[in-house]
């Protein structure tokens, strides 16, 4: 693994750095190493363990608790996939669908949407999922902000060093 978790002063993750990114903030004096892959990164006169988990020693603010609803949001978040057939598509095959619709005094939310394919959207239509026994494979919630940096980066099964410090959600 060539990349790095790097954590606020508060061991919130904040972002996933290359490995070089961390060394060099490393001798910048700004962050303190928490955990180390097995990998040593060797230079003329000096050999260090690749850092796997970092923290930054001055607090940054993080705006990752606000995750803009957007379409794309919402097909990342459900990887790309129908929460009714479980079949992955191209964006262009799918659709966002409201489990309760608005006709039926749903709402647009995080909590409320989900991605379908066009085929299964018809197929609902205006119902709600047990009057046509289509029910989503996940439930739909608002998404950590770390999570999806990390979806948008393309990490989708984490390390196991860093697993002590995410607070990952099924």
């Amino acid at each position: 693994m060539d990349r790095t978790l790097l954590l606020n002063t508060t061991f919130e993750p904040i972002s996933v750095l290359s490995w070089k990114k961390a060394i060099t903030l490393l001798f910048l004096g700004k962050v303190e190493v928490l955990r180390e892959y097995e990998r040593e990164i060797r230079g003329v006169t000096i050999s260090i363990r690749q850092p796997a988990v970092i923290r930054l020693l001055r607090l940054v603010r993080s705006n990752h608790a606000n995750v803009k609803f957007s379409r794309k949001n919402i097909f990342l978040r459900d990887d790309y996939t129908c929460q009714y057939c479980g079949k992955r598509f191209d964006p262009k095959g799918l659709t966002c669908d409201h489990i309760v619709p608005k006709s039926r005094g749903g709402i647009t939310e995080w909590t409320n949407i989900v991605t379908s394919c066009i085929r299964c959207n018809l197929r609902k239509g205006d119902k709600l999922p047990d009057e046509v026994e289509m029910y989503s494979r996940k439930k739909p919630s608002r998404p950590n902000g770390f999570y999806m940096l990390m979806l948008h980066v393309g990490i989708k099964v984490f390390p196991e060093y860093w697993k002590d410090y995410l607070f990952l959600r099924d």
